[in-house]
This record gives C-alpha cells, structure tokens and sequence, in this order.
C-alpha cells in the first residue's frame, strides 16, 4: 500500500493498523488535524482576481504620489531589521521607527539612495516594529514586517505594502490575511487587540467552524462567510489529478453563487468597517488567497505583484506542509503536495474563468461580487496613500 497511489480515499481511512498511513501520521502528527486540512484544501479555491485586463503599466513620475515601486521590511529575530526598497528618481530616503504606525519624524536610523537595504537594531519589545521612509520627492510610506508571528498561526500577515500601478500606496495595519484561528493562546489573543483588529471574518465552511472554532479577542466582531458551503468531493489518485482538482475548484471559487456571495460580504465589511480586518480559512492560502488577489487586483497593484503576494503562503507555511508530506509515504505525499501548496496555474485558472464568465475585470467586480463604483471608491480611499 505504501508504494502504490491509494486505492480508497486516504481521507477517509482512519484504521490505526501497522504499516497504514493512518499509523505512520500518528507518530508525527494528529490524524485528525491533517483530515480536517486536506479536506478543507480539496475543494478550495486559489486567491485569484479577476481577469482580462492588461498588465498594469506605472503612471508617469509626473503624476505619482509615491515613488517607492517596492519596500519590504524583515524582522530577523534577533532585535534587528533588514528594510529594503526601491524607489527610482528618488536621490535620498531617510528611515525613521516607532513601535506605533505613526512613525514621527524624531530619530533617523538609517539613509540611503533611491534603491537600498539596511539592517538596523531597534530596542523594545513591540508587537510590530514600524518604519516609515521618507524620499526626497513623493509621499513618505509606513511599513512593517509583513508576517505577524503568532503562537497559534502560521499564515498572519498584512495584505497591504504594495505599490500600485498608478503611483499609491496600499496601507498596512489595515487588513490582514491569516490561516486558521482556532489555536490562538491568551498572548496572541491581547495582541491581536493591540493591532486594532476589529473584525473576524471567517471563510470555512460549517463542519469547519463547528470542529475548529475561532478564539476570539476583547472587542472582535465575529462574521461568517462561507465560501465553499461544503468540503466533500473526490479524493485525487495522482498528482496531474490533485493540480486539475485545484484548478477546476478555482474555476468553481470565481463563478459560484456562494462564494460570490461570500467575497461581496467581505469586500463590503473593508469598505464599511473602521477597525482592522482580518478574513481567514483554514490554510490562509486559497480561499484567503482569493480575497487578497481580488483585493490588491481592484486597487490597482500589478498582477505580477499580485502573484507573488500569493505565493508567500508557499513560504510562510513551508515548515508545516513539509511536517505533513513528511508524515507520509512518498507516493502519497507526491499526491497532496497540490494540496498543500500554492501555484501559479491555479491562479491563472482563475483569471481564465473570470475571463469567460464575466469578460472583464471590473464587469466581475460589478456583476460577480456586487461592487459598485462607489464601494470601490471608499475601499481605496480606505487603503491607499
């Protein structure tokens, strides 16, 4: 059995025998814990916007209010940063930090030229260590280590950071992506507090929520919305059969009425809500992945930005998946490996289906998730610089 592809769903054979796959995962890992994520993989679809449109091209300098086309802060554990960025025909950047998202301009860390990278040693102990860049020309941008490192997630970062194609900037501390919330400790729940995150919006399905429920934080408002309605489906028996199974489910994502209904809810609660927001499913890399790409896509980010904001899960849960695979014999492992993981097919099987069902990007905003000119309007006045 080991070393053929399974002949009966692995998903559901539970049998602690020797030698069964149900036997080999007890001793790395819970059973139920990878179930419960392979079937909630299974049917999810990949974070994709929508489609059609032509590759974004950038403003002209003449038009731009930010300069910067990239910056990217790491917080590399041992009290420093690394910030690094690129912004051309800007002469000079001087880089200020605070451990709030005001950023005064008090103390300045670090300079360099339009196109750099630093690594400074901050003091204290904040949640987040932010840092504002200020250019010579254009408007300053705050930014922040994208990953929020949390006891019980693995998949929490901050969907903004991002330069869009026609010279803004989309805001961090505002919206934030994540992976499953049912195991946060009491730490992570008074951080999540401190960030200012104000609304929980919960994609999984019923079986999901009802088996792993979130926990929830002081002063959190908690909403469903249920993108996929069930997780059954076929169990694949190769891994050509695992890529399609993703494909065809993101197809599924981008023009069925629930998950139609679910994105409308979500974009609706960005748009109208103060606080921050955090959506989520249970790997934080599909159905949170097409929020995300939907998102960054309607305010502009380029689609080749776009792609590679989704394949960060492919970083961010690389510990965990390689835990999982490695649970496994190798035949099996080579079959769930798509499941795991992020691709780019996926998401351009996504722009596909939009680009036949809908035609064009904004006829999907309009039609598919109900986004009108003016939802739009107060989603980037909300997020962008």
């Amino acid at each position: 059995m080991a070393g053929s592809p399974p002949g009966r769903s692995l998903l559901t054979d539970r049998s602690p025998t020797h030698g069964t796959v149900s036997a080999m995962l007890h001793l790395r890992i819970r059973l139920a814990a990878v179930v419960a994520v392979l079937l909630s993989l299974a049917l999810i679809p990949v974070a994709v916007a929508p489609a059609q449109a032509a590759p974004a091209q950038r403003t002209s300098s003449a038009h731009r209010a930010v300069w910067f086309d990239s910056a990217e802060v790491t917080d590399n554990q041992d009290g420093t940063f690394t910030v690094a960025w690129d912004a051309p025909g800007v002469r000079r950047v001087r880089i200020y930090t605070a451990d709030t998202q005001q950023v005064p301009r008090r103390r300045v860390v670090a300079t360099g030229a339009g196109t750099g990278s630093v690594t400074v040693s901050v003091s204290g102990s904040a949640d987040r260590q932010w840092f504002r860049l200020v250019p010579d020309r254009g408007q300053d941008i705050v930014v922040a280590d994208r990953l929020i490192r949390l006891q019980g997630t693995t998949n929490l970062r901050d969907a903004g950071g991002y330069a869009t194609a026609d010279g803004h900037w989309v805001a961090m501390g505002q919206v934030y992506r994540s992976d499953a919330l049912n195991n946060l400790t009491a730490a992570d729940r008074a951080e999540l507090t401190r960030l200012g995150i104000t609304t929980d919006i919960d994609l999984r399905t019923a079986d999901e929520r009802t088996t792993s429920p979130d926990v929830l934080w002081d002063g959190v408002d908690y909403v469903v919305a249920d993108v996929l309605g069930s997780t059954a489906g076929f169990t694949p028996v190769s891994a050509a059969d695992a890529v399609q199974m993703m494909e065809d489910a993101e197809r599924q994502m981008v023009s069925s009425d629930l998950a139609r209904q679910a994105y409308a809810k979500v974009f609706d609660l960005i748009a109208g809500r103060k606080g921050g927001v955090v959506y989520h499913c249970t790997a934080g890399k599909d159905r949170t992945g097409w929020a995300s790409a939907t998102l960054l896509l309607m305010l502009g980010v380029p689609r080749d930005t776009v792609m590679s904001d989704y394949l960060l899960s492919n970083t961010y849960r690389a510990a965990y998946n390689e835990a999982v695979l490695g649970s496994l014999p190798a035949a099996y492992a080579a079959i769930y490996e798509p499941l795991l993981d992020v691709r780019e097919s996926y998401l351009e099987a996504g722009y596909d289906e939009v680009a036949t069902v809908f035609g064009t990007e904004r006829a999907y905003l309009r039609d598919g998730i109900s986004i009108s000119r003016a939802d739009l309007s107060r989603i980037r006045a909300r997020l962008l610089h």
